[in-house]
């Protein structure tokens, strides 16, 4: 009679122990992902600040190009008007123009394709390893 109320407090022992178990995965796992989703912000705002001040400068720096280059445009026509009449000048300026910005345009495409997916490189990379080690005790305990 003592044995079975022995095993029958054992269960109980066990069934406890196994909430607890559950309840500790689970606030690890709550807890993990808290700091992944912390790490992946920290990741973005840090990527979106550098982004947004060169995003900046370039509009900042394209603008005095603009001005620059109608004022170099206007100097070569003007300097090819010596040579022939200023509406041949002018066309033959617009489409060797033309001609550079679409290369600029094509180098333009290809840098922004290089710079593909935008992806939280640091966070994804933890994440992978984070599943790994859980798939390696999830192994471990199978064994066991």
């Amino acid at each position: 009679m003592g044995d079975a109320s022995n095993s029958g407090q054992a269960n109980i022992q066990a069934d406890v122990s196994a909430t607890e178990l559950m309840q500790r995965a689970s606030e690890q796992t709550s807890r993990l992902v808290r700091e992944e989703l912390a790490l992946a912000r920290v990741d973005m705002t840090a990527k979106g600040k550098h982004a947004g001040i060169g995003v900046g400068l370039f509009g900042g720096g394209g603008a005095l190009a603009l001005y620059g280059g109608g004022a170099l445009t206007a100097a070569v026509v003007l300097a090819l008007d010596h040579v022939m009449p200023a509406p041949v000048a002018a066309l033959i300026v617009g489409v060797v123009l033309f001609g550079v910005a679409g290369l600029f345009a094509l180098s333009g495409k290809k840098q922004v394709s290089r710079a593909m997916p935008l992806v939280p490189k640091s966070t994804a990379d933890s994440l992978r390893a984070d599943a790994e080690t859980v798939k390696g005790a999830a192994k471990e305990r199978r064994r066991a």
